[in-house]
């Protein structure tokens, strides 16, 4: 019986040093299968970045190119560089009064829409009234329509007050549609800021535009930052009721770069060369509040 007892352990023993012999086997191809694969995992990002970039690297080499080499080769370089259509650019009044016009009236858009967006979302998040939901959704209610619904009547108002061809015109008009998005965004924000804040500023004897400026603005400047982003943007691309509201004084670069149609045909070069220019204060804004927008996503108002 001894014996038989002294069989079985060294059977059990056996079974599992194979067992773990067999399991540390698995692991180690585990390992180098993972290891395979990571070489590998890398691929598909740099694709979907190249295919991203792609457009844009056209861009700019179609900037540095004549009509004629455009229109004749596809080449991935130009074989003649020439600043002929940023020259134009720099040198016409017509062209960079558009990149002015555009970055005034964005401003004064941004500027107007955060300063209106900041005690409104400051309201929805601090207290409670009737109807106060309804409001809040009927604000984004105006995000959820079409910028050319409201062109015509926007054209007949500031027609009869004599703002065509304003600035302050077309920053109005882009307050329909920033204005709610800056109070929603900043609401998120404002809503992650302890109330006792506010009661204890009070108690210091700050009154609330003292403690809004000095206190409660710095806690929130992420939220002031991605609103500034959004507004700028919007602002930016817009079109449609920035074409409608101006003529000549006030015309954006948006609207000038549809002009680049002649008898001769499309000057693409120059078309390109404006398309670059207008990327760089997008890019710029892009670059200064990364780090409120990544926060904006982690609030989950972004």
């Amino acid at each position: 019986m001894t014996g038989a007892n002294e069989t079985t352990r060294v059977s059990e023993t056996a079974i599992t040093e194979v067992g773990s012999t067999l399991s540390q086997d698995e692991v180690a191809k585990l390992m180098r299968r993972r290891g395979e694969e990571s070489r590998w995992w890398w691929i598909v990002p740099t694709l979907y970045i190249i295919v991203l970039l792609l457009p844009i690297y056209w861009l700019i080499n179609m900037s540095f190119k004549t009509n004629q080499e455009i229109v004749s080769s596809l080449t991935l370089f130009p074989h003649e560089p020439t600043l002929r259509n940023y020259r134009i650019i720099f040198t016409d009044a017509s062209w960079y009064s558009g990149y002015i016009n555009s970055i005034t009236y964005v401003v004064m858009n941004m500027v107007i829409s955060v300063a209106v967006a900041l005690p409104a979302a400051y309201a929805f998040s601090r207290y409670r009234f009737l109807g106060d939901k309804h409001l809040f959704f009927w604000l984004l209610t105006n995000r959820m329509a079409p910028p050319a619904v409201f062109a015509l009547p926007f054209f007949q108002l500031y027609s009869a007050f004599g703002l065509i061809d304003t600035h302050i015109a077309v920053a109005l008009a882009h307050c329909l549609f920033n204005v709610p998005l800056a109070v929603w965004i900043l609401e998120g924000f404002m809503s992650g800021v302890p109330k006792e804040i506010d009661e204890t500023a009070y108690i210091d004897g700050y009154s609330f535009p003292r403690f809004f400026v000095k206190i409660f603005m710095p806690l929130i400047a992420s939220g002031i930052g991605v609103a500034c982003f959004f507004c700028f943007m919007f602002s930016w691309v817009e079109l449609l009721i920035a074409r409608t509201l101006t003529t000549t004084d006030a015309k954006p670069i948006a609207a000038t770069m549809t002009r680049t149609v002649s008898a001769a045909g499309m000057d693409w070069g120059l078309l390109a060369a404006a398309g670059v220019l207008t990327l760089i204060p997008g890019a710029l804004v892009i670059w200064f509040v990364r780090n409120y927008i990544a926060k904006g996503f982690a609030l989950g108002r972004v």
